[in-house]
């Protein structure tokens, strides 16, 4: 009933690849075949509608197994399979059933929870499946984010083109799954590297014929300086789509100089509303479109709002984010022109120097221009006088002295910048600035 679009799909191209994952390439015959094994496991030992969390990678059993009981209308939680704070995601989450997948197999426990919150009932009472994802904010706890999965799976009956695609975001980020979902309607490759790093990828894609990275504005810096891509062949590549956070304008351009045949699509989603459709209006601008069916935006003080047929029911730990009128505020300031606009990043990333507001990621994009330095994070510090400051943790490629390199970034921003946005603290660190979904971390 609810996965009948993805079974059409794999009898239609059964003989057909679809998943490779560790070295080997399983069809979709094969994977039709392991959902129906799993949903005559599920069927014996999970009731229609609990809770359940999956904890693994993207294995062929793994998709088999979230697609059983999406038609069980269960409410799953995905769980990655290296995360740390397993034991509070279940207890958020009202989980009753948890289900790991790992190198030793399936091993299926009961837990002791009882899911009362009334966000899971009306599901439950419904019998449609649900998802929670929760969200990877850098402060605070994660928020436990309830959809009705029906309302995500609409988009996915839409025909699009069967791209050979690597899976680069974790099993419990939507966007991997968002991904994952348009490959399998649509009858392409989902590609499972093993390691995220940007050797291994530009191996993968080189090896496997890879058409489309989605991928982060990190990753993409990280190809860039590590200049691994001179070892591999990736002709194949023809889309690499970014989201996530605020790509640099410098790291764009750069990228679209070396490669100006792969074309670079900006994506937007939130754990909230989904993954929308979206339109770059070029491969080396940071103006896009979003939108699509079943979504309505406005800007309201420079402040991105969007209305959603696939808006999250709520919270489980927090209050619904969503106005009366269905306008979710997404905390995003922008930039508009006509009916595009440019992600400027989140309002309350912005450094407040005496009343001036100062973007983060316009100063980061005019540092990374600067040789020798491959990586940055700009932030606020505090200051008796003005409030707060702009403050900078830079990687360098080379050994270079503070003095050295904090008077060639005055030099160079105070070509680019207002005097306000330049850095007035620098500091050299030697640890990667990024978390494991490859996304910024800002202090």
């Amino acid at each position: 009933m609810y996965i009948d679009h993805f079974i059409d799909k794999m009898l239609k191209n059964a003989d057909k690849e679809a998943v490779i994952y560790k070295d080997e390439i399983y069809s979709y015959g094969y994977l039709n075949e392991r959902i129906g094994y799993w949903q005559s496991i599920i069927r014996k030992d999970i009731v229609p509608g609990a809770v359940v969390a999956l904890q693994s990678d993207f294995n062929t059993d793994a998709i088999s197994i979230l697609l059983a009981l999406i038609e069980n209308s269960n409410v799953i939680v995905p769980i990655n399979i290296q995360s740390k704070d397993v034991t509070n995601k279940l207890r958020v989450a009202e989980v009753e059933d948890h289900i790991l997948f790992d190198c030793n197999g399936y091993k299926h426990t009961k837990t002791e929870n009882i899911s009362i919150h009334k966000y899971i009932q009306q599901l439950k009472d419904s019998s449609k499946p649900g998802i929670i994802i929760f969200s990877s904010g850098s402060t605070g706890e994660p928020k436990a984010a309830l959809h009705d999965f029906t309302l995500l799976l609409e988009k996915y009956k839409h025909v699009r083109q069967p791209l050979r695609t690597l899976i680069f975001l974790l099993f419990d980020h939507w966007g991997g799954l968002n991904t994952l979902f348009h490959i399998l309607s649509n009858g392409g490759v989902v590609g499972v590297p093993e390691k995220n790093a940007p050797d291994a990828i530009c191996g993968f894609i080189e090896k496997y014929k890879i058409e489309l990275l989605p991928t982060t504005p990190t990753f993409i810096n990280m190809i860039l300086y590590s200049k691994v891509y001179e070892n591999y062949d990736l002709s194949s590549l023809k889309i690499i789509s970014y989201g996530t956070e605020p790509m640099h304008e410098s790291t764009l351009k750069a990228f679209n100089r070396i490669f100006p045949e792969i074309r670079l699509k900006q994506t937007y989603g939130l754990t909230e509303l989904g993954v929308m459709n979206s339109k770059s209006k070029s491969s080396d601008s940071l103006w896009m479109k979003v939108g699509g069916s079943g979504y309505e935006t406005k800007v309201v003080n420079n402040i991105l709002f969007i209305k959603a047929e696939s808006t999250i029911l709520g919270y489980l730990n927090a209050e619904v984010p969503i106005d009366s009128d269905g306008w979710y505020n997404t905390g995003d300031k922008v930039e508009q022109d006509g009916e595009w606009i440019k992600i400027l990043g989140r309002e309350s990333e912005m450094i407040n120097v005496g009343g001036q507001k100062v973007n983060p990621a316009e100063v980061e994009s005019v540092i990374l221009e600067i040789d020798n330095i491959i990586d940055v994070t700009i932030s606020a510090v505090t200051n008796p006088i003005l409030g707060q400051v702009v403050g900078a943790r830079i990687n360098l490629e080379n050994d270079e002295s503070l003095y050295d390199i904090k008077k060639r970034i005055q030099k160079h921003c105070a070509a680019r910048l207002e005097k306000y946005k330049i850095p007035v603290h620098v500091e050299i660190v030697s640890q990667e600035q990024f978390s494991e979904r490859f996304k910024r971390i800002r202090l």
